[in-house]
């Protein structure tokens, strides 16, 4: 991978399987509101697979009328590991004390929820590094729509534009960043197929953090 022509003047990363891995507790959560509706759980692919928008669209299309005692279900069953089961991407910390203070704003955009996602951050001490953390449920609407692209740049006197870079692992995270006119990075082992995100294809793939902090020259 050689080294990117013009740095970012903004990064806003993605959360979960970008910079972390707590899918342990997501898949305790999601199979215990699954079970306790007499539905089969999940594996540990399917649900990484189907979990990619957050909670507030995916649970009344997953669950029906039952969606809001499902989403409890799942926060009962989550929220009583997930600080434990929290692991930082191989990678992750070392990228992340590299860009900070060298003239990139940092910022986090999730659909996981966000006080959870904002006390995550804070247990890995990485809360510290980014100037927005936005999680589901802070803005109007969640990702892909751009709104909190818009949220996590607040305060940074930076628009959104192609000098902002949107790093995340799924198809929201591609759309989010078009929708925003930012630019879309993909990061995963696997490179994109071919048209395997239509309109709203990556303009860089990155194996990993690693491999993002090599592009940016750390």
């Amino acid at each position: 991978m050689t080294r990117a022509d013009a740095r970012p003047r903004a990064i806003l990363f993605d959360w979960d399987n970008t910079l972390v891995d707590n899918w342990e507790s997501v898949r305790n959560g999601i199979n215990a509101a699954l079970t306790a509706f007499g539905r089969e759980p999940w594996s540990y692919e399917e649900s990484r697979k189907r979990l990619i928008v957050s909670l507030r669209d995916g649970f009344p299309i997953l669950f029906g009328a039952d969606w809001k005692r499902a989403m409890e279900i799942f926060y009962e069953a989550f929220n009583a590991r997930h600080l434990e089961t929290l692991k930082p991407l191989p990678g992750a910390a070392e990228l992340l004390c590299a860009l900070d203070g060298g003239g990139i704003y940092l910022g986090v955009v999730s659909n996981k929820t966000g006080p959870i996602l904002r006390r995550e951050a804070k247990h890995l001490g990485w809360n510290r590094h980014f100037g927005q953390i936005v999680g589901a449920t802070d803005a109007s609407v969640d990702k892909p729509a751009p709104d909190p692209v818009f949220m996590a740049l607040a305060g940074s006197s930076i628009a959104a534009g192609p000098e902002v870079w949107l790093v995340g692992d799924a198809a929201t995270d591609l759309e989010c960043a078009h929708r925003a006119g930012c630019r879309p990075v993909l990061v995963r082992e696997t490179p994109p197929g071919e048209g395997e995100f239509g309109v709203f294809a990556p303009a860089l793939h990155v194996v990993n953090c690693h491999d993002l902090a090599h592009i940016l020259g750390y």
